[in-house]
């Protein structure tokens, strides 16, 4: 009989806050006046914008080449910009030969920004699946190791420390709104949470075309879906047909999954840029539109997670000036921000 494989714990994730700390911990958790008086409850942002790399994946990424043997010389991963960017950073600064993954979907500020760091960058194919087959390529003819963007140990307990930070700047939160891809900050941060404060409400948000979990979730097992361009790029791709941590963590611990459409991201950007004076990726923002569009009814003081800063600056441009966005076959009808 084969042993499950144990489920990230709490323990895990105070474990990498040992190895985080002083590198990719403790961001800002700042409040948003426009939120609070707009909806009528206390609304908080936690700055992963604040990270050396723009984005919350520092801390998976660093947690796990922590655990690394010596004997390792390479490391390599599949990724939509941010993960890649993490593994880079944190390559680097062990001194390892970093190879990161991406489709051609990628945005090019994105990759551009892997390699400033001086990670090599392969564009293969136009989806996840292709990225991460050549990742395991490199793997098997080149003898790197990977590291895998969610569906991993080290890198759900890195993000979850995210979960442990928010509670402890702001305790009284009732609601965490968590962005939703393949699950590994989603598994992370409601794994901490509901740790602390088993009646928290966590709840996933993702964009309403190719929202592989949500859809994994429904069926009881891994969907794939089909990759399109998104203003939350960072949450496109599946979750892997072999997924073993990330499924069962976010089926168990979240408490609803709610879906926003593009519309919805392009008026949550306005409001982030407008109100607070912060810029973000769409990726950041799914939470604040869950709220802006009704999908989330607040009932207590809300917190979610600006996961990320490294986005197509032209695009946020167009987006803030309210002009129309083509997305691959879809374009979003733009409107100045009325407030």
């Amino acid at each position: 009989m084969t042993t499950p494989t144990p489920l990230v714990t709490p323990a895990d994730i105070l474990r990498a806050a040992h190895v985080l700390r002083g590198v990719a911990d403790n961001t800002p958790m700042v409040p948003s006046p426009y939120m609070q008086t707009t909806y009528g409850q206390p609304f908080w942002l936690k700055l992963e914008t604040a990270q050396p790399i723009g984005a919350f994946k520092l801390r998976g990424a660093v947690n796990a080449v922590a655990t690394l043997p010596d004997t390792v010389t390479g490391v390599t991963c599949c990724s939509t910009g941010n993960h890649g960017r993490g593994v880079a950073w944190a390559a680097a600064r062990t001194g390892l030969r970093a190879v990161i993954c991406m489709s051609a979907l990628v945005p090019q500020t994105k990759i551009d920004g892997i390699r400033a760091l001086g990670a090599e960058v392969r564009i293969t194919g136009t989806s996840q699946d292709d990225a991460q087959a050549e990742c395991l390529r490199l793997v098997a003819q080149e003898g790197l190791v990977e590291i895998p963007p969610f569906d991993d140990p080290n890198v759900i307990a890195g993000q979850g420390t995210i979960g442990f930070e928010m509670l402890r700047q702001v305790p009284d939160l009732e609601t965490l709104l968590v962005p939703l891809s393949g699950g590994g900050l989603a598994a992370g941060v409601a794994c901490a949470a509901k740790a602390l404060k088993p009646g928290i409400r966590l709840v996933g948000v993702s964009m309403d075309r190719g929202a592989a979990m949500e859809q994994s979730i429904r069926a009881g097992h891994p969907v794939g879906v089909t990759e399109v361009a998104s203003l939350a790029d960072s949450l496109g791709g599946g979750i892997g047909a072999g997924n073993r941590l990330t499924l069962p963590m976010c089926r168990d611990f979240l408490d609803d999954v709610v879906l926003v459409s593009e519309d919805e991201i392009y008026r949550a950007l306005q409001t982030l840029f407008y109100e607070e004076r912060i810029i973000a990726e769409g990726a950041s923002v799914v939470g604040i539109a869950a709220v802006q569009a009704g999908k989330v009814a607040p009932s207590g003081p809300l917190g979610t997670i600006l996961t990320g800063r490294n986005l197509d600056m032209p695009m946020l441009s167009r987006i803030v000036t309210g002009q129309d966005v083509t997305l691959g076959d879809v374009t979003i009808k733009g409107s100045a921000y009325a407030g």
